[in-house]
């Protein structure tokens, strides 16, 4: 199917299609070779709200097809993680979507199924493969007193030497070891998002989004217009103008042009115009916006701006110059000699 074929399934919202409409979306999306962020954010428009009305055997049909997609919605595959073992179970075991953090969580949550399917992964994390066994294996896990010494976050080597000391302890009871173990894994997670944090800020932009998002909910308006400036590289009078009335659209453009996820363009957003999302309906409305503006319409407009506040500088310098050229070409110091030669 072509990428026009998926977009007319989504249009089609017959009642009673829910589970047709849900397998037939995700079909037409996997036979895409290389989506748009528009298709994936309109395939998750579209089987999400649909999620809670279809049956166990389509979810696990959606599962299994979107394990074998490179490009599958993330919203879409969380969700799907979050179901029994038995329909999760091909994203676990081969989705690319699923990071090594989000596996954590899963192990966190759902425990022993969802960690066995998640060992067979090709590739998988050293530690997690270790912190797997370890659950499987609960006598070899070690309680701690969490209150004396908080377990720090594990590595390899780590968990090699505590189950070669644990092995010389006594039993503990497995439900004990497994609690401990699932303690650990979210040690483990807290880390990774501080890690992955660390990995985001380190883009580049992050710290324009910073100056942004912190001149922005000081509320001073000249702040904010001072950081957006140097964040696109235009004049102070430019980027004043962006937001210069009630109307979030330029600088929409402007964030989406900076490469901003929706989340945190929205954080912007809102700090300066807090008034124009009263219902989550506008939030709602802003984030479609957002995500179906394409970053290269919205670096052009960004050109644009330039061009133009360029031009305006042009013509303002136009009448300064004319006025320097007036008296030479009126001659008007030389007016008298030439009337006086004139008359003679």
């Amino acid at each position: 199917m072509s990428s026009s074929d998926f977009r007319q399934i989504a249009i089609r919202t017959e009642t009673g299609k829910a589970e047709r409409l849900f397998r037939a979306a995700v079909s037409a999306f996997c036979s895409l070779t290389r989506p748009s962020r528009r298709e994936i954010g309109q395939l998750e428009d579209l089987t999400l709200p649909l999620f809670d009305e279809v049956s166990v055997e389509s979810r696990r049909y959606v599962a299994a097809a979107l394990s074998e997609c490179e490009y599958a919605p993330a919203a879409l595959v969380r969700r799907l993680c979050e179901e029994p073992v038995d329909i999760a179970a091909p994203l676990l075991i081969r989705s690319r979507a699923v990071s090594d953090i989000d596996l954590i969580a899963l192990i966190g949550r759902h425990g022993l199924p969802h960690a066995r399917a998640i060992a067979r992964r090709r590739d998988l994390n050293p530690t997690i493969a270790d912190l797997i066994r370890a659950l499987e294996r609960p006598t070899l896990v070690r309680a701690r007193d969490p209150e004396m010494h908080p377990p720090a976050p594990p590595t390899v080597a780590v968990v090699n030497a505590e189950a070669a000391e644990d092995s010389a302890t006594s039993k503990q009871s497995p439900g004990t070891a497994a609690e401990n173990a699932r303690r650990r894994l979210r040690s483990m997670m807290r880390t990774g998002d501080e890690a992955l944090a660390a990995k985001v800020d380190a883009f580049p932009g992050s710290d324009s989004y910073v100056k942004l998002r912190e001149t922005a909910l000081t509320g001073n308006a000249a702040f904010f217009q001072t950081a957006l400036a140097d964040a696109l590289d235009i004049d102070f009078s430019t980027a004043r103008l962006l937001t210069a009335n009630q109307n979030y659209a330029p600088l929409l453009a402007a964030l989406r042009s900076l490469d901003l996820s929706e989340d945190r363009a929205f954080l912007i957003t809102v700090a300066v115009y807090p008034s124009l999302f009263p219902h989550p309906q506008a939030i709602r409305t802003y984030l479609d916006r957002y995500r179906l503006l394409h970053r290269d319409v919205a670096l052009d407009r960004v050109r644009g701006w330039k061009a133009e506040a360029l031009s305006k500088m042009i013509r303002e310098a136009a009448p300064a110059n004319s006025d320097i050229r007036k008296p030479s070409n009126s001659d008007k110091a030389d007016a008298p000699g030439l009337r006086a030669s004139s008359r003679k």
